[in-house]
């Protein structure tokens, strides 16, 4: 086996726990630092906060499949989905900051479509 995962710093993958508010609601989600760090990542990207950023993304996969048996791999996905296409999302960001801020609008038309 390859030295590359042996010299991986032991900080990356020592877990975290933080504690978030999800509609008002106290929350502690616990992720490995270097997702934590990823996650940051794409909050900045998108010109959000990260506990903004979480939020946004358990409400869509609420909204998209129900509830969510385990959101922590979807977390963690959510990470390995981004490394893999970070391009297809910078061009995502860039599209949607250029478009008038209507994702408030559009999230809240899905909410009351799933309810009827």
């Amino acid at each position: 086996m390859c030295n590359l995962f042996l010299t991986q710093d032991t900080r990356t993958y020592q877990a975290e726990t933080r504690a978030l508010r999800l509609h008002g609601y106290s929350t502690s989600i616990r992720l490995e630092a270097v997702f934590w760090s990823t996650l940051e990542e794409i909050a900045v990207k998108e010109q959000i906060s990260l506990p903004r950023f979480v939020a946004i993304l358990y409400d869509e996969i609420v909204g998209q499949i129900g509830d969510v048996q385990n959101f922590t791999s979807f977390l963690r996905v959510t990470c390995l989905h981004y490394l893999r296409n970070q391009d297809l999302h910078t061009q995502q960001v860039a599209a949607r900051l250029s478009e008038p801020d209507d994702r408030p609008l559009r999230h809240a038309n899905a909410v009351a479509a799933s309810m009827s």
